[in-house]
């Protein structure tokens, strides 16, 4: 009998409040309209402690839905401040919906039994967050998946991965959540999966946000005080979780390497605002009750623990944005660091390999060799990108979808008053790569390169400034610098610039290209040596005149030049 069947026996009857419950068998997961039935039933029936709100619409024009759990009744989140906020998130990918029969479960028994709901906690859960996906219904999108019997799909009604979509928000699901987020601002914030990959004993793996992108301050309150507890709580509910199971090599054995979420993801995305993110990853192979189980008691112990943890985590909150909002450098990329690592003790499956029936041979996990053993564990990440904050951005009115995801993220803009020529610094796109194919809709680039240059600059009356004295401005960094990994940049917004407007016909210009070489002497240096150390150009009449346009006053001086303005130093700006 496997460690899970066993469990799942064991665990039939347990101790809630001095007397025995039955716990709730799970194979099934309910249908959208009756997930949302639910909460409108427990809204009726708790009303001094409950409310059900709607935010904005999503891509399949319903509502998205947060059901607010306060003991003392009050919802707004100004009355909280004394609070711990955590914001749970369920159903981003709906054919993964441990989390939403879960948190049905936890608000039934908190609201049933208020003795288990703390005083100083402020519990929010999106019920489900992918509507479209969850009404996509069917059974076999999740071929690896052990149940339940019908659930959702992963793509939303655009077919977009909602778990990708954080900072380029084209679904309005991403519009609605980051509403959410902003007007609640959690100090914690859960988001619940179902994993792909290996086989191993473990119910329960977890993504923290990796510690080396969250905040310093936050990042040591969550290794030392929250993760230690965490692993002891689920151990105790023999749920015993480990990391995430990205493996380093083929299999659990080669090590496992910390997941990297840029701010595309979820708990990419809190982290850019101070906020703890986990995101839970239930065994694919286990049996659906057990992974509801498993979420449920994650949620039970994460709820204790930020109740336990009230105070000390808001001051260390606070502290966080106070230095955010001085902070002069910032990281934008990272990379993996394989020479530092970690042991620790991996419950796993002997992963072997046999004759394949189609060609070659397969690997398999032998259920039947359970182990425990020493392996690494890559938990550490470096900068290799790394930015001086301007104490200004220049944003030009044209890029609306910029300027209306800065709003939607509460960045703190003015307008300039009239017209107004600047002397800042500009980026020039020197080098980039973008797949053949799209993703989530975009041709991302990445591999950025940019020089810099020091210009006067006409922006207009009406284009933004951003000053960089705030605590979000990591929200800010990341998606104005172009060479961030998820900037706005890398997801497309300003591609207008790349392309090149004005050209010259060659017969005509020809003249004019002799001339500039008589008048212009660092252009003909620069011109003569090309062509005595590139055979090819030396030989390429039309190349040589269109270097010649290009390194002349003719050129246009906004082709590859990023829009966003960059302002070091105090300066007195003509606003509204």
């Amino acid at each position: 009998m496997t460690f899970t069947r066993l469990f799942l026996v064991a665990s039939f009857f347990i101790p809630a409040c001095g007397f025995a419950q039955k716990r709730k068998v799970f194979t099934t997961t309910p249908v959208y309209d009756s997930v949302i039935a639910a909460y409108t039933s427990l809204a009726q029936k708790y009303p001094a402690m409950t409310q059900l709100k709607t935010y904005g619409t999503t891509d399949v024009g319903r509502p998205l839905h947060l059901f607010v759990i306060s003991k003392d009744g009050k919802f707004t989140p100004a009355d909280h401040a004394t609070k711990t906020v955590i914001l749970i998130n369920n159903g981003i990918h709906p054919g993964e919906p441990d989390g939403i029969d879960a948190c049905i479960q936890l608000s039934q028994d908190l609201l049933s039994q208020p003795a288990l709901l703390p005083d100083n906690v402020e519990i929010c859960i999106i019920p489900v967050y992918n509507i479209g996906g969850c009404l996509n219904r069917g059974a076999c999108s999740r071929v690896n998946q052990n149940g339940p019997a019908e659930y959702g799909f992963r793509g939303n009604a655009k077919n977009l991965d909602l778990n990708r979509d954080f900072i380029k928000c084209d679904a309005q699901n991403t519009w609605a959540f980051e509403t959410i987020f902003q007007e609640w601002q959690p100090d914690i914030f859960v988001d619940t999966h179902v994993s792909d990959g290996a086989d191993y004993q473990y119910v329960m793996t977890l993504i923290p946000t990796q510690r080396n992108k969250l905040h310093p301050v936050m990042a040591d309150y969550m290794e030392n005080m929250i993760l230690p507890d965490l692993y002891k709580r689920m151990k105790e509910k023999k749920y015993e979780m480990c990391p995430y199971v990205e493996t380093h090599g083929e299999t659990p054995d080669s090590g496992i390497d910390a997941f990297l979420e840029t701010p595309r993801y979820s708990t990419g995305y809190t982290a850019l605002f101070n906020c703890i993110g986990f995101v839970t990853e239930t065994h694919m192979l286990k049996p659906y009750n057990d992974r509801v189980w498993a979420t449920y008691e994650f949620l039970r112990a994460i709820i204790d623990i930020g109740s336990r943890n009230c105070e000390t985590m808001g001051n260390a909150r606070r502290t966080a944005d106070r230095m955010v909002a001085n902070e002069k450098i910032f990281a934008l990329n990272w990379k993996l660091d394989t020479a530092s690592y970690d042991w620790f003790e991996f419950k796993g499956y002997e992963a072997k390999h046999k004759p394949s029936e189609f060609s070659g041979t397969r690997l398999y996990y032998d259920e039947k060799s359970p182990y425990t053993k020493k392996i690494k564990y890559y938990n550490t990440y470096t900068a290799i990108d790394c930015v001086a904050v301007p104490r200004y951005y220049f944003v030009p009115q044209a890029y609306t979808a910029v300027i209306d995801r800065m709003k939607l993220n509460r960045v703190a803009m003015k307008k300039l008053a009239k017209d107004t020529a600047i002397w800042c610094g500009m980026y020039y796109v020197t080098d980039y790569k973008s797949p053949k194919g799209p993703y989530e809709s975009h041709f991302l680039h990445s591999a950025v390169s940019v020089s810099r240059d020091s210009q006067l600059v006409m922006f207009y009356k009406g284009d933004y400034i951003i000053e960089t004295n705030q605590p979000c401005n990591r929200y800010i960094v990341e998606t104005l610098e172009p060479k961030a990994a998820d900037s706005f940049f890398a997801w497309n917004f300003f591609d207008g610039i790349l392309q090149q407007k004005e050209w010259f016909s060659d017969y005509v210009f020809e003249d004019k290209a002799d001339s500039i070489l008589k008048h212009d002497a660092t252009v003909k240096k620069q011109f003569d040596d090309k062509m005595n150390t590139d055979t090819a150009f030396a030989h390429d009449h039309w190349g040589q005149l269109n270097f010649i346009y290009h390194h002349s006053a003719y050129m246009e001086r906004t082709y590859d030049r990023y829009p966003v303005g960059r302002l070091n130093g105090e300066m007195k700006l003509p606003e509204d």
